[in-house]
């Protein structure tokens, strides 16, 4: 048996797993999983020094990874990255020499995204959209969290990748940034909405994660809001202009996105459900970009805490209909399987899976 090591490594907080693989179990078995506070230690070396201290009280075993893979929340350049939102320079081989692990690897965490749907079971996923994959074919992820993350994976080989089930040893993972392209306005009020947010930011062009993200569901409320689309709620109210006030704090107090998804679902805030009607669709038409240039026949898959937390504003439809909304293109989109990732431990499960195929 082969041990390996997967971390999720963000700003707030950190996962590590330990797992081993084996020639009759090649897909990583869970040993000992432990989430860390991020901001309590000075670098990941000593986290992970106490994580394999725990481990090893744990499994009753000695812990000796010869493999590990961390998906970092932030760029990775040739096996290194300075995370943007923790005073962390991580070096893979600096992590090998310290931690004393043979082969370590950096990667993006939605690229570990990407690996990670490769592994999830039919009860991770609730399908939008039943279509048989094509065996071989592209696949494509899209994830709104805090921003907005997409990839795509193509085979290796595509003589293997048609024969055997899509892996991490069958496909690789291209990350992008995908997030930052310009918002297309598809409306009057989304030409209203964009307008509203140059003014509001004084900058010169949208990305479409100023609108598909949870900070794009608060700027669509406020746009509604100030518009006076509607009535505003005290309870929904009294939370963004607390956050409002909180504005260039470094911790808040309030989850402002979350507050408007919660109170559309109960189905008695207008102003809510419009902002999130607004959202969802910007979303299922973003979703649909990537898909008409990256062509998934092999899956269209949705990640992010945002759309496993709504799904059943997900499921009402409004998604699909922007997504597949493409003239003379639609027929192609109608025509790929578009799934909802629900493991919220996908990009962990990417990590463990790529670091066992290196």
């Amino acid at each position: 048996m082969t041990q390996l090591l997967a971390g999720d490594i963000g700003g707030t907080k950190t996962i590590l797993q330990l797992a081993e693989t084996g020639i009759d179990s090649p897909a990583p078995q869970l040993l000992y999983e432990q989430e860390y506070p991020s901001g309590n230690y000075p670098d990941l070396v000593p986290m992970v020094r106490d994580f394999f201290n725990a481990a090893t009280a744990a499994v009753y075993d000695s812990v000796a990874p010869t493999k590990a893979c961390f998906g970092i929340a932030g760029p990775v350049n040739n096996n290194t990255s300075d995370l943007t939102n923790l005073s962390w320079l991580l070096e893979g081989d600096r992590l090998q020499k310290n931690l004393n692990i043979a082969h370590v690897e950096l990667i993006n965490d939605f690229a570990a995204i990407g690996y990670g749907v490769l592994g999830l079971a039919d009860t991770d996923l609730h399908t939008l959209q039943d279509i048989p994959p094509r065996p071989g074919a592209p696949i494509a992820v899209i994830g709104a969290g805090t921003g907005l993350g997409q990839c795509f994976l193509t085979p290796q080989n595509l003589a293997q990748a048609a024969s055997e089930p899509a892996s991490a040893a069958t496909y690789k993972v291209y990350a992008s940034e995908g997030g930052h392209t310009d918002f297309a306005p598809r409306s009057e009020l989304e030409f209203d909405l964009q307008k509203y947010l140059l003014d509001k930011y004084s900058i010169d062009r949208i990305s479409v994660e100023r609108v598909v993200s949870g900070q794009g569901i608060v700027a669509i409320y406020q746009f509604l809001r100030d518009r006076q689309m509607a009535t505003e709620s005290p309870q929904v109210g009294d939370v963004i202009r607390e956050w409002e006030r909180q504005t260039g704090m470094d911790e808040k107090t309030v989850d402002p996105a979350a507050t408007i998804a919660i109170a559309a679902a109960s189905g008695d805030d207008y102003l809510s459900q419009r902002t999130m009607q607004i959202f969802i669709e910007a979303y299922g038409a973003e979703a649909g970009n990537l898909a008409l240039k990256t062509l998934p026949y092999g899956g269209l898959y949705i990640a992010g805490g945002i759309a496993a937390k709504n799904l059943e504003l997900m499921k009402a439809g409004s998604f699909i209909q922007a997504f597949t909304h493409k003239g003379r293109m639609s027929d192609l989109l109608e025509n790929m399987p578009v799934h909802i990732v629900l493991n919220p431990k996908v990009g962990l499960l990417g990590a463990a899976l790529y670091a066992a195929q290196m």
